[in-house]
């Protein structure tokens, strides 16, 4: 039980670390598309200042909340898809990957139902998918980095921390 508690908590983590990093992308994006429509003279209500303010409020509640669902399913699958692996046996490209795919699959029925579209939705899940895949690197890369300052920090032996299979491999091949 208490092995789902951690994983229950550690999806609820990724997912709000996503959405505070897409709600930022969300307010650059409603920005530019505010701006875009009071200089086109696309603004059909209010002063133009509450347009550009209305518009960066809009995509960054949408964002965010692509981002929690995005970084909650990619915890998630994560969680079945590796199992047991830790963070330094995971290639930087295959875990970009799955948050690529958890982005794409879970954020793009979210962002559809609120926008209503017909069409194009390969494009918004591109965009996702891009957006999901580099915030997945960056995690793996925040978390290869605090193990390495925790190990330095308890100051731990170079041979109590082992070879990883690939430095094995590495070793053995002479790379």
């Amino acid at each position: 039980m208490k092995k789902w508690l951690k994983r229950i908590r550690g999806a609820l983590g990724m997912g709000l670390i996503w959405a505070t990093a897409w709600f930022g992308a969300g307010a650059i994006l409603g920005l530019v598309a505010g701006i875009y429509g009071v200089v086109w003279g696309t603004a059909a209500w209010g002063t133009p200042t509450g347009m550009i303010l209305a518009s960066a409020g809009f995509f960054s509640i949408l964002f965010a909340a692509c981002g929690f669902v995005g970084g909650a399913a990619f915890s998630t699958v994560l969680a079945v898809a590796e199992g047991r692996r830790r963070f330094d046996e995971m290639s930087l490209l295959r875990f970009a990957a799955w948050g690529a795919a958890g982005s794409f699959l879970l954020a793009l029925p979210l962002l559809l139902s609120v926008l209503q579209w017909n069409g194009g939705w390969f494009g918004v899940g591109g965009v996702l998918a891009l957006m999901g895949a580099g915030s997945s690197a960056g995690a793996l890369a925040l978390a290869r980095r605090a193990e390495d300052r925790e190990l330095l920090e308890h100051g731990a032996d170079v041979a109590d921390i082992g070879l990883t299979a690939e430095e094995k491999g590495e070793l053995l091949v002479g790379n």
